[in-house]
């Protein structure tokens, strides 16, 4: 059964002017993001700074949006690390809370070798029975899985369902395709790329542009899974602008410029990170602009 189909928000963690956890502002995302059709919430993810969090936070946000969201849609708990013992723990964690799936990334800067990623993934999988997407995003890890290496972890771990896929690699994705049958769960990272992933039998989109235009995100997979592939294709184009914006620094500093030109936060990114550019905050600005996102009053 799939977690879900069509567009889940890979959401912020707003900040407190201090940089704590500002979870007023938090609930208010999420409340907004579910309003407006976005059909899962992923919590700690890289959108959501998790590598800049404490393990107390970490669950502090995964446990705040299980009970914020309250079963109106699923929560996808980021609990990966590049520590096997840590995911575990992570992952133990997010499932008392609430969480009803896991998104677990490839071990990063100690990297592993294919076979070390099945045993890593097999590991934290046996720890829970909640559904598990793995994530591939070998831009940030340096460690990128084979379309095999997906294949036999679907194949042989019963509560791996399927994997975000921000290799931008298609060649790859339809090879895994062609591995796996029809219940297997392949979801873009790319909000750029969705109506591609789509046709290779896609059921969705992990999104950060779902801040920007939650509706239009979901509709961009809807429209497409009930045949309607022009207008899925038309929204696709229509937001590519706005999506390389989005991207024009290292996520996810644009997209919480973006929210606070919205009005859910202060902009706030913790170190390394750093304030957006002016040039790009402008650049930003207009492309909402543009898009009716924001206006000239919330200037």
């Amino acid at each position: 059964m799939s977690i879900f189909k069509g567009s889940a928000v890979a959401i912020i963690t707003p900040f407190q002017s201090n940089g704590d956890v500002d979870f007023d502002q938090f609930g208010a995302l999420i409340d907004y993001q579910i309003a407006h059709k976005t059909d899962a919430i992923v919590v700690m993810g890289t959108t959501g700074e998790a590598s800049t969090l404490t393990h107390e936070e970490h669950l502090a946000c995964i446990e705040f949006c299980c009970k914020r969201v309250a079963g109106r849609v699923p929560v996808i708990a980021g609990t990966g690390s590049n520590c096997t013992e840590t995911a575990i723990f992570l992952t133990k964690e997010a499932d008392k809370a609430g969480a009803d799936a896991m998104l677990v990334v490839t071990p990063y800067y100690n990297k592993a070798t294919q076979k070390g990623l099945i045993a890593h993934f097999s590991a934290i999988a046996a720890s829970t029975k909640k559904p598990l997407i793995l994530y591939n995003i070998p831009g940030r890890t340096g460690c990128k899985m084979t379309a095999e290496t997906v294949a036999t972890l679907y194949k042989t771990v019963p509560n791996i369902v399927g994997v975000k896929d921000a290799t931008g690699d298609f060649s790859e994705m339809a090879k895994l395709m062609s591995l796996v049958d029809d219940d297997f769960e392949l979801y873009s990272g790319n909000d750029d790329q969705v109506v591609p992933v789509l046709s290779l039998g896609g059921s969705g989109v992990i999104s950060v542009l779902a801040h920007c235009a939650p509706e239009d995100t979901h509709e961009m997979v809807a429209s497409y899974l009930r045949g309607d592939v022009k207008k899925s294709k038309e929204l696709q184009l229509k937001y590519i602008p706005l999506i390389k914006a989005l991207f024009c620094e290292v996520n996810p500093i644009p997209v919480k410029a973006a929210c606070q030109m919205m009005g859910f936060c202060n902009g706030v990114v913790r170190a390394p990170l750093t304030e957006m550019e002016e040039d790009n905050q402008i650049l930003l600005w207009n492309e909402m602009k543009k898009l009716g996102i924001v206006t000239e009053v919330e200037a």
